[in-house]
């Protein structure tokens, strides 16, 4: 790393790089997702009475933010455009609650409303093995009564196991 003085001509000139650089990132990812809004992709939309008896299975009142990003992922779903959307916040205020909502309206997509015929799959991916874990219990636990079926793929798991899911997932 090279260090330069403030206010002097190689720092403005290191700034000046780096803004042309980012300049043409943001172009870039601007031109990225006015193509993503052009494509086409699945609309999913929920299953009214089973989301209904999935939301209300939740053990905890829902915070504001968790109900306007739960709103809008509804909303994203149903647009039939690849959906871009990065959901942030503090550990314990209901991120991976946010994320099995989509996770159920995807799985359990109702396709006597669309041409659909597929069957969904839904994949979480956790950077660590531990929150893998964690997710894994924890979507076990919320969708017991789906009808939905929850694996988990992670170095916790056999090698025997993981080929047999990365199987059944293929087929």
């Amino acid at each position: 790393i090279q260090l330069d003085r403030l206010g002097t001509a190689a720092w403005k000139n290191r700034k000046e790089k780096i803004r042309k650089r980012i300049k043409v990132a943001a172009e870039e990812l601007i031109k990225i997702a006015a193509a993503r809004q052009l494509q086409k992709a699945a609309i999913f939309v929920p299953s009214s009475g089973d989301y209904e008896e999935f939301k209300s299975r939740f053990g905890f009142v829902e915070t504001d933010d968790q109900l306007k990003v739960i709103s809008e992922i509804e909303e994203d779903l149903i647009k039939g455009v690849p959906m871009d959307r990065l959901v942030c916040g503090d550990v314990g205020f209901g991120k991976t609650e946010v994320a099995m909502r989509a996770a159920f309206i995807v799985a359990k997509n109702d396709r006597t409303l669309t041409e659909e015929k597929n069957v969904w799959q839904v994949a979480i991916i956790a950077p660590t093995t531990l929150l893998c874990r964690q997710h894994y219990h924890n979507f076990k636990e919320r969708f017991k009564e789906t009808g939905l079926r929850v694996e988990q793929l992670s170095r916790m798991v056999s090698t025997a196991f993981a080929k047999k899911i990365k199987e059944e997932l293929e087929d």
